[in-house]
């Protein structure tokens, strides 16, 4: 009997595994820069100061707590979004008939009480943070997006699951550590929040950057779904207002973006080892969005919406790396070089 449960047990863990491994052709480098993106918001929020076990364990807490929501998320939208895929995206695993709904179900499953399990050790008010979190997405894709009529509700509402991210490395560092910080409030059942002065600029900053490159590259990509939203009556700054007009929204959220870079350099613990690469990457991404408002071609401007929403995601990535790669060396150099 032992030897019949035990493939099953393995069969019910890898299974999920094996699909996402298949599932999307996710590029090496983007599967790797989660990893950096998602260490830098504990790293951010914790500053230049000598790391603990403590400190590592919540940063590779983090880090699988971001790395297995973000697919179980990718997952409940392909769930949620399946007659939009239908019609835009036909070769995805369930309009494709790779998979079927219950399977697909069941895997979404899986990745969401992972999420939950990681955040949990962590600390109470994460968890709270990644279930309401849950909540709120699983609301807005399968309901909210569909009946409410707001023009462009859905893009302004959709990077809102980022948001997530930035939020979850400062509440890990307020609520994981010991309460040592400028301000200190205990709360009964959940515990304590404690604040070192500062701590709140940075985390707006990166938040509100966060939500407009994120926003950025999806109103790119609704220029190219937008037959699919119509259809269903899915409201994006492109079937409400146009495709020239979400083009237009869209590189100002691009332009918007750098501003906020600046910003970020200016105001919190990033340095020179951030900004100068982080404006490269900019002016490379600001000329994608250019091309999009400039072109007056229908169909070709559907093609550069898919493309610009890339390169916005990958600019996304890049920035949070620079961030992972300029707070750790300021750590090596205060602790081990002494190079500035």
């Amino acid at each position: 009997m032992q030897n019949k449960v035990e493939p099953k047990l393995e069969n019910f863990l890898t299974r999920p595994l094996q699909f996402v491994a298949h599932w999307r052709s996710l590029p090496p480098y983007e599967l790797i820069g989660y990893v950096m993106m998602f260490a830098a918001t504990t790293m951010f929020a914790y500053g230049i100061h000598p790391y603990t076990l403590e400190i590592v364990k919540l940063v590779v807490l983090t880090v699988t707590t971001l790395y297995v929501a973000y697919f179980a998320a990718l997952i409940w939208n392909d769930i949620t979004d399946k007659d939009i895929d239908t019609i835009v995206h036909p070769k995805r695993p369930l309009p494709g008939g790779q998979i079927s709904s219950r399977k697909f179900f069941a895997v979404a499953l899986v990745f969401s009480a992972l999420t939950f399990l990681f955040s949990i050790l962590m600390s109470l008010w994460c968890f709270i943070l990644v279930g309401a979190t849950a909540l709120f997405v699983a609301v807005h894709n399968k309901y909210l997006k569909r009946i409410i009529h707001l023009p462009a509700y859905s893009e302004i509402f959709t990077p809102v699951q980022w948001l997530t991210m930035p939020l979850l490395g400062f509440f890990a560092v307020w609520t994981a550590l010991p309460p040592t910080g400028d301000v200190n409030v205990n709360v009964p059942v959940l515990g304590y929040i404690s604040i070192q002065n500062g701590q709140l600029l940075s985390m707006v900053l990166l938040v509100i950057f966060t939500y407009f490159v994120d926003d950025a590259h999806d109103v790119a990509e609704g220029i190219h779904d937008v037959e699919g939203d119509r259809r269903i009556g899915v409201k994006t700054y492109a079937s409400s207002f146009g495709e020239k007009t979400a083009a237009k929204v869209s590189f100002t959220m691009f332009l918007f973006s750098g501003v906020l870079g600046v910003l970020l350099f200016y105001y919190t613990l990033l340095s020179w080892i951030f900004f100068i690469p982080f404006l490269g990457v900019w002016l490379y991404t600001i000329r994608y969005p250019y091309r999009l408002i400039k072109t007056t071609d229908n169909l070709q401007r559907k093609h550069l919406g898919r493309l610009v929403g890339r390169k916005g995601f990958d600019f996304l990535i890049a920035s949070y790396v620079l961030v992972f790669f300029d707070v750790l060396l300021q750590l090596l150099n205060a602790s081990y070089l002494h190079w500035f």
